[in-house]
């Protein structure tokens, strides 16, 4: 017998339900034997499954936190006052950002939700960006974001919370 899905590969292997010829790299193990892909009716985690509804809700989600956050980051804490006070601004950042996301969608997960706590993370800084240059007026927002180099890492562990927060 040859595969089906491989036909240049004999085997001795069939699906014990449906009967069709497989090879082990389309063996399917399950509580009742071997199944191949079709029978063993395969499907991924419920967790992972992201209908466009959830999309839409993760990216609203995502747009809404990180403008309000970026709003409070730029009045309340416009300057950094020591350099763990502002690690601990970028990880608040991305955790909420990433719980709104999270809470969201029903605590769906995926690269496409994670995608979306970052782009909030980045706009919570632009924000705040934008907060500061209307504060000082002789100062342009591009300035502020090409010379803050403690506020790419502020933003970049807020990144890697919102993401893992969605991991």
């Amino acid at each position: 017998m040859q595969c089906t899905e491989h036909p240049s590969v004999e085997t001795e292997l069939a699906c014990g339900k449906c009967e069709t010829p497989i090879c082990p790299r389309c063996l399917y193990h399950t509580p009742v034997g071997a199944r191949c892909r079709s029978c063993a009716n395969i499907r991924r985690l419920p967790m992972y499954n992201l209908s466009a509804g959830h999309l839409l809700r993760g990216l609203g989600a995502a747009l809404v936190s990180g403008t309000v956050l970026g709003v409070v980051w730029g009045t309340l804490l416009p300057f950094t006052i020591s350099f763990f006070f502002g690690l601990a601004v970028g990880a608040g950042v991305g955790y909420v950002v990433g719980e709104a996301v999270s809470t969201a969608t029903n605590r769906k997960i995926g690269l496409p939700l994670q995608v979306m706590a970052a782009a909030g993370v980045v706009l919570a800084y632009l924000v705040r960006s934008a907060i500061l240059a209307s504060a000082f007026r002789n100062i342009a927002v591009i300035d502020i974001v090409t010379n803050d180099v403690f506020g790419y890492i502020v933003v970049i562990l807020g990144v890697v919370v919102a993401v893992n927060r969605l991991r």
